[in-house]
């Protein structure tokens, strides 16, 4: 079992990462295999809305960050996605990746166990949560709980280390999300029925 962290800072080894490392930390003493993969510090191309994915083919636009995330998301078990906080929500380059691999390749997150890990100063940390979860339950994803809200507070590493609480509920989500892995993976139950989905606007 493989869970993918998502480090969605443009700071390769800064406090998300540090975040992440102590989350990777509880889910190797539980077995279980992970991998932060880091987003990059580049700009990156949103969805434009042109349906071409529809297809079947994926995003019109192959960019190098887009084919490796959506095989790494195929190739987990679990994903767990980390962000700093901008402006009491995650950074554009981190949601503008997530709307088009959500939406082009939806099929491979559908019901792979998911939680959001979000890093701040002081404030927003809960609006930046917020944000993150609602790729989740759009894409029938379990969501792994911790014994708080997952956000940690600092600057820097440093400061981040000095948040002892912050630190423990990163290992208590590590823990989390394994013992959902082990149980859905024991677990004999045929996934749920799937409807044609029915959609409606709201113009008539």
């Amino acid at each position: 079992m493989k869970v993918l962290l998502l480090n969605g800072s443009p700071h390769k080894n800064g406090c998300v990462f540090t975040a992440l490392s102590e989350v990777e930390s509880a889910l190797t003493q539980n077995g279980i295999t992970s991998e932060i993969y880091w987003i990059g510090n580049h700009a990156v191309q949103g969805c434009i809305a042109c349906y071409k994915c529809s297809s079947g083919d994926g995003c019109v636009f192959k960019d190098r960050l887009y084919i490796e995330l959506v095989e790494k998301i195929r190739e987990a078990d679990g994903l767990i996605i980390g962000a700093p906080v901008y402006y009491a929500g995650p950074p554009g380059s981190l949601c503008a990746i997530l709307d088009r691999v959500c939406f082009s390749a939806s099929t491979y997150f559908k019901h792979k166990p998911a939680a959001c890990v979000v890093n701040c100063r002081r404030g927003g940390a809960s609006a930046a949560f917020e944000r993150l979860n609602k790729y989740f339950t759009i894409l029938e994803m379990p969501v792994v709980s911790s014994q708080y809200w997952n956000s940690t507070h600092g600057t820097t590493p440093d400061e981040l280390r000095r948040d002892l609480e912050g630190l423990q509920t990163m290992r208590t989500l590590g823990n989390n999300m394994a013992y959902m892995l082990k149980s859905l993976s024991s677990a004999s139950l045929p996934l749920p029925p799937e409807e044609e989905w029915i959609a409606t606007n709201f113009i008539r």
